[in-house]
């Protein structure tokens, strides 16, 4: 049986392969699937972490982790060679017992660092283990980046020997982070931050059934509202424009990396 969470993106994200068999998501797939799928070419994993965050009043808790199963869904189709390990919708969002980041908000959720880090390297060795030959570790998410680095790179050291390796992915963070920036200033569009122009435009386009977004509650944000920057002027088709941005950045940057490490 599906996880709520893949039914749920299943039901309301804009179609990315999917579908059974031929689905480039694990969680779709049986023991003999995901095998056949490897022996078949797909030998890249996918692990890309999400965040329940707060996104303002405006905005779901579940923004990064919907961007992440759409984007993976996208990347791994996009390469060819890849399926996507279910999305993490956990990240280090702030201290629990000191409310601070955004932990000062009812419903977000907080992972510290060394458990992020652990959780990473865990899925990251069973992909491994079930036979893909490279690992690629991404998040959606700031906090938990570096964790991401150092599993990564710690990992490829261990099973470059092997003929593995584990790759730490930064660009649909901050490569597509830069583009959007430029994108923004070039159009005389507002700077965007947590929960502003770029981030609301994202989950726009993939709200197809307005589940997502409170358009009645788009304003300008303040440290009370937990937004940083205004989202009165995003869109969905914002929100596709600056999508491809972080899937093109990711894919370049995974095909750079699967190249050089053959």
């Amino acid at each position: 049986m599906r996880s709520l969470l893949s039914l749920l993106l299943l039901a309301v994200l804009p179609s990315v392969a999917q579908g059974q068999a031929g689905s480039l998501f694990i969680e779709d797939l049986t023991w003999p699937e995901v095998r056949q799928a490897i022996a078949g070419g797909k030998t890249t994993a996918l692990y890309y972490a999400g965040s329940t965050e707060q996104n303002g009043p405006h905005m779901a808790l579940g923004k990064h982790t919907f961007v992440a199963h759409y984007a993976a869904g996208r990347i791994a189709e996009a390469l060819g060679n890849a399926l996507v390990y279910p999305v993490l919708p956990y990240a280090p969002t702030g201290d629990a017992a000191g409310k601070t980041g955004h932990m000062k908000f009812p419903g977000t959720v907080t992972l510290s660092e060394a458990t992020f880090a652990a959780v990473a390297r865990d899925v990251a060795l069973s992909a491994l283990a079930a036979g893909f030959r490279n690992v690629v570790l991404m998040a959606d998410h700031g906090d938990g980046q570096t964790a991401l680095k150092h599993v990564a790179n710690r990992l490829d050291r261990a099973w470059r020997a092997k003929g593995a390796h584990v790759y730490y992915v930064p660009a649909p963070y901050t490569a597509s982070q830069a583009r959007v920036r430029a994108y923004l200033a070039e159009h005389g569009l507002a700077a965007s931050r947590h929960a502003g122009i770029a981030d609301t435009s994202e989950l726009m386009f993939l709200d197809r059934q307005q589940k997502w977004i409170r358009r009645d509650k788009l304003a300008a944000g303040n440290s009370s509202t937990g937004v940083d920057g205004d989202p009165r002027q995003a869109s969905a088709e914002l929100g596709r424009i600056f999508l491809d941005m972080k899937i093109d950045s990711a894919v370049a940057q995974i095909r750079q990396l699967l190249s050089a490490g053959r």
